[in-house]
């Protein structure tokens, strides 16, 4: 069941948790759920993402409102992986291009760690091992969500994306459950779920306006 924006939110896929009771949106009814998707290997979820769902869940967290953090992998196969998710719990430490890009903007301690501790609970996605025959009907599926007009464009950029989602999905060696539930386009991303259980909004990147929805959320019967 795909999540689909206005309707009944599906449960997010998860393979264990390592911070936290275990939870999901159907354990979650009369709380406002903001679900922080990010990666371990991911310098964008630790400057932006993961700092902004910390300070939501200081400053609504008596207020209905729950917190909870997926770590997921789409890419860095190696990189994104439960254990180093379990050693960022365990220990503060980061890995990869989150260490370089943190360490350049002096957003580190002593032992490559973040100088603070992720306070709401978190678990891994749930990785399964692709093992699916590629083909022309599954690479339309992946664009035409990205690219509407697709069908109108030039037939030399449409054989060069096509190559690209080939290429792309040739080296994926897992699919991520709650990454492609939700469609999501990278990381960080946000999901976001109202009181009854609604799907209400799936953004990508920085966002500015996710405590904007989260306040008028509050503000609705």
């Amino acid at each position: 069941m795909s999540a689909i924006i206005g309707q009944k939110v599906p449960n997010f896929g998860v393979s264990e948790w390592v911070q936290g009771m275990p939870t999901n949106f159907d354990k979650e009814k009369d709380h406002i759920v903001l679900v922080e998707v990010f990666q371990v290997n991911c310098p964008g979820c630790f400057l932006y993402g993961i700092p902004e769902a910390i300070n939501i869940y200081n400053k609504y967290r008596d207020d209905g409102v729950r917190v909870l953090g997926i770590a997921t992998a789409f890419e860095d196969f190696d990189k994104n992986t439960f254990e180093n998710l379990k050693m960022l719990v365990e220990t503060g430490q980061v890995i990869g291009e989150t260490q370089k890009a943190l360490s350049m903007y002096g957003q580190l301690k002593e032992g490559n760690k973040i100088p603070y501790k992720i306070p709401f609970p978190l678990a891994m996605d749930n990785l399964v091992k692709s093992s699916e025959e590629i083909t022309q009907e599954k690479i339309l599926q992946f664009i035409y969500p990205q690219i509407p007009d697709f069908d109108s464009q030039p037939e030399e950029y449409r054989n060069q994306i096509i190559q690209r989602v080939k290429d792309y999905m040739s080296a994926k060696e897992y699919s991520a459950e709650t990454f492609e539930k939700f469609a999501l386009q990278g990381t960080p991303s946000t999901i976001l779920v109202d009181r009854k259980g609604i799907l209400r909004d799936v953004s990508f990147g920085q966002s500015t306006d996710i405590e904007a929805m989260i306040e008028k959320l509050l503000n609705e019967n």
